[in-house]
């Protein structure tokens, strides 16, 4: 049990904030808290799907609010820490779950698609820990802060340069928050970081929520290519979102940092510390 992550006891009545709330993951962890209990902030950028998500979260007998946030945006974080505060008056959970895809071979991406990718996966993640971290420590309660990265966090794969770069960056940044947090002698708060493997989500048309025009299909028909693999096996081979969910909550229990949904974590992962060991170029992964 990870001396940094053993915080999560008795949920019933505690709040749980989540973000990319409105599908996918962030929709099983915001059902899986309505389970437990808790009060629930859900937070997305997709105005109607949230709406939606709040009702069916509100169904489970949770009490629920929806904030509509752009984690691009520094300004709306602060300001989902501020409702989730004022609402509820403290966070116990912290799901900073937002996610894009952006495929494509790594030069042939413009900055803007870098940008985009980095936006919503890393510095989301970060503006988080900035709007939620000072707050969870002043509460002095038991609080726990959870990223979501990737196994794509961990190892690499061609013609996924940008999601693989933004998704490590998303990783080192919980493991730097669970250090920092040692450091400063803070132990009422724990820091866990999601990997999955395959779940059955929308991530592989994240463009639909890209605030600019995203490049045709002509333009970035390497992107579409993965992207239409990616599609294939969430929904063929992926967990369904609330099982998802139904894993974390039992990681989190459990003291892990690293929560996976994958059945060969292990596996999937020994080649890559193998190929670094031997100072060799790890092989692109091979996700379940």
């Amino acid at each position: 049990m990870g001396e940094d992550t053993a915080v999560i006891v008795d949920l019933e009545g505690k709040t749980c904030v989540v973000t990319g709330a409105a599908s996918g993951i962030g929709l099983g962890l915001a059902h899986k808290a309505a389970r437990e209990g808790m009060n629930v902030v859900l937070a997305d950028v997709e105005e109607a799907a949230l709406d939606a998500a709040v009702a069916e979260v509100m169904a489970l007998g949770a009490q629920a609010i929806g904030v509509r946030t752009d984690v691009t945006d520094a300004s709306a974080v602060e300001a989902l820490a501020v409702a989730t505060f004022e609402k509820f008056g403290g966070a116990h959970l912290v799901f900073l779950n937002a996610g894009v895809f952006q495929a494509g071979v790594s030069w042939q991406r413009t900055e803007a698609d870098w940008a985009w990718v980095m936006g919503v996966n890393f510095w989301g993640p970060l503006y988080g820990v900035r709007a939620f971290i000072p707050r969870l420590i002043e509460q002095g309660e038991p609080a726990h802060l959870v990223i979501t990265s990737s196994m794509a966090g961990l190892m690499t794969v061609a013609y996924s340069g940008p999601y693989v770069v933004s998704k490590f960056a998303a990783a080192s940044l919980a493991e730097c928050v669970a250090h920092d947090l040692r450091a400063q002698g803070v132990e009422q708060v724990g820091v866990s970081c999601i990997v999955p493997g395959a779940v059955d989500t929308k991530i592989a048309d994240s463009t639909r929520n890209r605030p600019d025009e995203p490049p045709s299909e002509a333009q970035a028909a390497d992107h579409y290519f993965v992207a239409d693999t990616l599609r294939t096996m969430t929904t063929t081979q992926g967990r369904h979102p609330d099982e998802a969910g139904d894993l974390v909550f039992e990681a989190l229990r459990a003291g892990q940092f690293w929560i996976t949904t994958s059945d060969t974590f292990d596996e999937i992962l020994q080649p890559r510390f193998d190929a670094i060991h031997a100072r060799e170029l790890p092989c692109s992964a091979q996700f379940d």
